[in-house]
C-alpha cells in the first residue's frame, strides 16, 4: 500500500503558491466579512464619520504600525501580513467602484 504524500512546497510552481495565497487570502476576507457585518463597505458610523477607502486606508496604517515595531503578542507577522492584503484588495474594490 503507497503512503500519500503531502506536495513538497518547494516544489510548486511560482504560479500555484500566488493561487494558493490569493486563495487562502480571499477565504479570509469572506469570512471576516461574515463575521464583521462587512463593516467596509457599509460600516455602523456610531464613533467614526470616515468614507470606506478612509476606514480601510487607518487600518492599513494600523497594520503597518504593528508589523514596524514586529510585536507579535496580538497577531503573528504573517497575520498581519494576510490582513494587509486583504485590505488592500478592499482598497482595490473601493477605488474601483
Amino acid at each position: 500500500m503507497s503512503e500519500k504524500r503531502q506536495p513538497d512546497p518547494k516544489a510548486q510552481t511560482f504560479s500555484h503558491k500566488v493561487h494558493d495565497i490569493l486563495y487562502r487570502v480571499g477565504e479570509l476576507l469572506l469570512k471576516k466579512n461574515e463575521q464583521y457585518g462587512d463593516s467596509v463597505n457599509n460600516p455602523i458610523r456610531l464613533f467614526s464619520k470616515l468614507d470606506s477607502q478612509a476606514g480601510v486606508r487607518v487600518r492599513i496604517d494600523d497594520k503597518l504600525s504593528r508589523l514596524a515595531r514586529g510585536n507579535d503578542s496580538i497577531e503573528s507577522d504573517m497575520d498581519i501580513v494576510d490582513d494587509l492584503i486583504g485590505y488592500l484588495i478592499m482598497l482595490k474594490m473601493i477605488m474601483e467602484e
